[in-house]
């Protein structure tokens, strides 16, 4: 069966020469291992890869926030031609899959002053700047990441005392 009949929504985009090699059972066909991060089980899902190992894959869907890996595997036969291929979807365990904050904002619920910053000591710091210059000014947080977008920290001041 062709790549990309046996798999549409992939495109072909993926290359079957990105993975590992085992040669199988018989001498002339071999196994091609590679691995994408992936958002879900269902048909029309977002797919992130191809990746060489595992650990690869698990640290990309860590880092999108996807909660599944897809091992594909594909034997591969005499003629360089694929015989068989095989999906597996293996499901990530919720507590290794964190959040990356890629920027945090801070914005005066007061004056709406705003500002973005990389580190969370950078947001501390301005924040307090702008409360102590700016009496009965409160300083709200904000973090984007790449799974969320943009989410308030409620309690952030308490949370990072």
């Amino acid at each position: 069966m062709p790549w990309d009949s046996a798999f549409p929504d992939l495109g072909g985009a993926c290359s079957c020469s990105a993975g590992q090699v085992s040669h199988g059972a018989s001498s002339m066909s071999y196994k091609e291992t590679f691995w994408m991060a992936c958002d879900s089980t269902e048909q029309l899902r977002a797919e992130y890869g191809p990746f060489h190992t595992r650990a690869e894959a698990e640290r990309e869907a860590d880092k999108l926030g996807f909660g599944y890996l897809l091992r594909y595997e594909h034997v591969i036969g005499e003629d360089d031609d694929i015989k068989e291929v095989r999906c597996i979807f293996i499901e990530l365990q919720p507590q290794t899959t964190r959040r990356y904050p890629e920027k945090l904002h801070t914005r005066c619920a007061t004056c709406g002053a705003s500002g973005v910053h990389d580190y969370q000591w950078q947001a501390e710091v301005w924040a307090d700047i702008h409360e102590f210059e700016h009496s009965r000014h409160r300083v709200r947080l904000f973090e984007q990441t790449r799974a969320e977008g943009l989410k308030e920290v409620p309690g952030w001041r308490d949370a990072w005392i």
